[in-house]
């Protein structure tokens, strides 16, 4: 169950431009300004409820590729309806159908890249070493509580939140399974970390992966975020930590080796994002390209593993690199579509338009990107971003960066508002629960006003 989730949602892992589709050349419409329609109404329905399904996916155990794929889907039928009563409305529908086509195919490619490492990575054993090391340490749980609490912050900004959050609730869980307060407010920090420390790189979060992409934020541009990343992590820890149980967990002596390659492995991930990140900086290509580059490189080596394994150890497994691509996260590619077509179907009905001038013309930026960052805690935060770079407002590099941070750290304040929150509720055996992280909500909540308001501080 966990090495599944291993593979998902990895930071680093987006490689998409959201823009409004644009219109063809004869037309000046640049969507269909259908919103007041009967289908227009129809299509947030449908949204709607599938959007339900998926934010309830913990509790009815439907995967939420399903719902989306089937709303956008539906959502598209109504808009080609829509089109064929406006003026030149065949030519939109067909540009936005092709634009959003062209982005997740970006998408697909670069996220299966980051998929099949991680999941190289896992055979090998890296993970687990790292468990264990940690595990045979002896530490006293406060310091387990700050020590996952850091290492959450800072390998989330090259992994994935998820990934992360995993990774360490893993060790909390093997020390700390008799002292359920304990497992509760770990993963809670976890979870806050996880977040904070994805905000402040491009690779951290797919959000902050988004925002790069769009060009509104170079790549070096998000480190600026580094302090108002740390406050948010540690107004919360701080508080939290009085209420970890005093003494010693048992310690393990059990190690975990990690196999042939796997350092090599972690190296050639390593090199595949710079070659992702100089592609886009040096040479202005797509990053989803470096990434294909970069994958080469494990194809490459497992073929050298494949040789060793053969002449080494007759008769064992080899380790075959195609197996890894097999292990992906499917249902998290298929998401990503539904989502892109989704919420591509109704900024192409001219809904996306209209929101932004209301909320970004009416509240004015700081305001829309904080209540953003709330709305990520209910709603999930990549189609809350992907409507935010759909809408393309007028903002500058610092309001584009509070609502990367407020996009990614809002999450925190519910455990169903990150990917980190709800793959720890199943991994915590009922220990770690949705009422469990409200009641430290408040705390939470503090973290994030401290971290917009040192933004607007240092960034503003």
């Amino acid at each position: 169950m966990v090495k599944s989730y291993y593979s998902a949602w990895l930071l680093g892992l987006m490689s998409v431009i959201f823009s409004l589709p644009v219109a063809a050349s004869e037309s000046s419409l640049t969507n269909l300004h259908s919103t007041e329609s009967s289908l227009g109404v129809v299509a947030i329905v449908i949204f709607v409820i599938a959007y339900g399904l998926v934010i309830a996916e913990e509790f009815i155990h439907l995967r939420k590729s399903k719902p989306v794929l089937l709303a956008a889907g539906a959502i598209w039928v109504l808009v080609a309806l829509l089109g064929n009563q406006v003026e030149h409305g065949n030519e939109i529908v067909e540009a936005a159908l092709n634009h959003n086509l062209l982005e997740y195919s970006a998408l697909l490619l670069f996220l299966l890249t980051a998929m099949i490492y991680v999941n190289a990575m896992t055979e090998r054993g890296i993970f687990e070493a790292l468990r264990s090391w940690l595990i045979k340490k002896g530490y006293s749980y406060r310091k387990l509580f700050w020590i996952t609490g850091f290492l959450a912050f800072f390998i989330s900004p090259i992994a994935d939140n998820l990934t992360t959050a995993l990774l360490m609730g893993s060790v909390v869980l093997a020390v700390g399974s008799d002292k359920p307060k304990f497992v509760s407010l770990s993963f809670i920090n976890i979870v806050v970390a996880a977040n904070a420390g994805g905000a402040f790189s491009p690779f951290g979060d797919i959000t902050t992966l988004m925002v790069w992409q769009s060009g509104h934020v170079d790549f070096f541009g998000f480190f600026a975020l580094f302090i108002p990343s740390v406050v948010n992590f540690l107004v919360p820890a701080l508080i939290m930590v009085f209420a970890i149980p005093t003494g010693l967990p048992e310690s393990s002596s059990a190690a975990v080796a990690v196999k042939k390659g796997g350092f090599v492995v972690c190296g050639l991930f390593v090199a595949t994002i710079a070659t992702a990140v100089c592609f886009e900086q040096l040479l202005h290509l797509p990053p989803f390209l470096g990434m294909m580059t970069g994958l080469s490189y494990l194809f490459f080596f497992s073929y050298y593993l494949k040789l060793h394994d053969k002449k080494e150890n007759p008769g064992i497994s080899e380790f075959n690199i195609f197996n890894k691509v097999a292990q992906a996260e499917w249902d998290t590619l298929f998401f990503f579509f539904g989502v892109i077509f989704c919420v591509g179907g109704l900024g192409t009905m001219g809904y996306l338009a209209e929101v932004s001038e209301m909320v970004y013309g009416g509240w004015g930026p700081t305001v829309a990107n904080i209540v953003a960052g709330l709305f990520s805690a209910v709603v999930d935060n990549i189609p809350v971003m992907f409507a935010i770079l759909s809408m393309s407002p007028e903002m500058d590099v610092s309001q584009w960066l509070l609502v990367t941070l407020t996009a990614g750290v809002g999450g925190s304040l519910l455990s169903v508002g990150s990917a980190a929150g709800v793959a720890l509720m199943g991994q915590s055996k009922g220990n770690y629960t949705f009422f469990g992280h409200m009641r430290w909500s408040w705390a939470i909540a503090l973290g994030y006003i401290a971290s917009i308001y040192t933004h607007l501080l240092i960034n503003g």
